[in-house]
């Protein structure tokens, strides 16, 4: 997971050209790749994540300690929940719920240190 409490994701339709034109224009540098639908970039001392996200250009993605108790908090609170919290091969348990405005929020705790290349990701720049 890169590092930061709050890392935007925005949405491109070519992934891989969005990544190295941000890097180019930005000073962006590439961190990880994931298949040929998601890159982690550093910015600072923090994160954005390029996507191939169709329809969404973009969404939030926010760490949380228990995304369990975070996930019943907000469906409590009216959010909608798009996708129920899920472990993923990657070390993450996640969630997706829109707010009332329609804005789409992923929260994301680390349940595990999985090395990158155990589910297919591409390690570029751990520095």
């Amino acid at each position: 997971m890169p590092p930061g409490s709050v890392i935007p994701e925005l949405g491109y339709d070519d992934v891989g050209e969005a990544a190295e034109w941000l890097c180019r224009a930005f000073g962006f540098r590439e961190r990880l790749r994931i298949g040929d639908h998601r890159i982690q970039l550093h910015v600072g001392d923090g994160a954005v994540v390029v996507t191939d996200r169709g329809a969404a250009r973009s969404t939030v993605m926010v760490r949380v300690e228990d995304a369990d108790d975070h996930h019943e908090r907000a469906e409590r609170e009216g959010a909608r929940v798009v996708s129920p919290p899920t472990d993923y091969p990657f070390g993450e348990r996640q969630y997706t719920a829109e707010d009332f405005a329609g804005h789409r929020w992923t929260f994301s705790q680390s349940i595990a240190d999985i090395d990158p290349a155990d589910w297919g990701g591409t390690e570029v720049d751990v520095g």
